[in-house]
C-alpha cells in the first residue's frame, strides 16, 4: 500500500516539477515525527478519528512550513485513515526520487545521530565504493551500542558493537 501512495505522489510531483520541494517537506514532517512522541502517537494510533487527525495535521503543517503538494498528500492520507503507514510512504517516495536522480540509497543505522562531518565522510566513502551518488537514509538505534550497520542494495556491512559482542560471546561458548 505504501508503495502505491508513494508512486502516486511521485508522479504528481514529477508532473508539477516539485520533486525536491515535496522531498524537503516530507523530510521536515518526518523530523517532526521523530522529535515528538505526541505526533508519533497521533500518526500511529487508531484511536484518533480521521477528522481529529486532519485537524491536528492542518494546524501542525502550517506552523512547520509544510505546504503545497506534500501538505495535500498528508491530509489526504489522514482522511483515508492511512496515516499509520505515512513513514513507509515517505521511505518509498525517497527511493523513487533516488532512482529518478540515478542515486543509490544507503540505509545506515547508527547508535546516535552522526555529525555533519561524519555524514559527509560516510557519503564520500560510499561514493568511492559505488562510483555513484549515494543518498543516506539514517536510522538511530541505541541498541547497537556503537559502530554502524550499512545496507546498500543487497550488500550489508555490520560493524556494530552489539554484533561484535555477540560474536565474542558465541566464540567463548564454543571454547568451553
Amino acid at each position: 500500500m505504501a508503495g502505491r501512495y508513494a508512486t502516486a505522489l511521485f508522479e504528481l510531483a514529477h508532473e508539477s516539477k516539485a520533486i525536491d520541494a515535496v522531498s524537503a517537506d516530507l523530510e521536515r514532517f518526518e523530523a517532526l515525527i521523530a522529535e515528538s512522541p505526541d505526533l508519533l502517537r497521533l500518526v500511529r494510533s487508531p484511536v484518533f478519528t480521521a477528522d481529529e487527525q486532519v485537524k491536528a495535521l492542518t494546524a501542525l503543517l502550517g506552523k512547520a512550513g509544510v505546504s503545497g503538494l506534500a501538505s495535500n498528500f498528508l491530509l489526504f492520507v489522514a482522511r483515508k485513515r492511512r496515516l499509520f503507514a505515512v513513514r513507509d510512504m515517505i521511505k518509498a517516495y525517497k527511493v523513487l526520487v533516488a532512482r529518478h536522480k540515478g542515486e543509490l540509497v544507503a540505509h545506515v543505522t547508527a547508535a546516535e545521530r552522526l555529525s555533519d562531518t561524519h555524514l559527509a565522510a560516510l557519503k564520500d566513502a560510499l561514493h568511492a565504493v559505488t562510483r555513484q551518488s549515494v543518498q543516506v537514509d539514517l536510522k538511530i538505534d541505541p541498541a547497537i551500542i556503537g559502530g554502524l550497520v550499512v545496507k546498500l542494495g543487497s550488500r550489508m556491512v555490520d560493524t556494530s558493537l552489539r554484533t561484535k559482542l555477540n560474536a565474542l560471546k558465541f566464540a567463548m561458548k564454543e571454547a568451553r
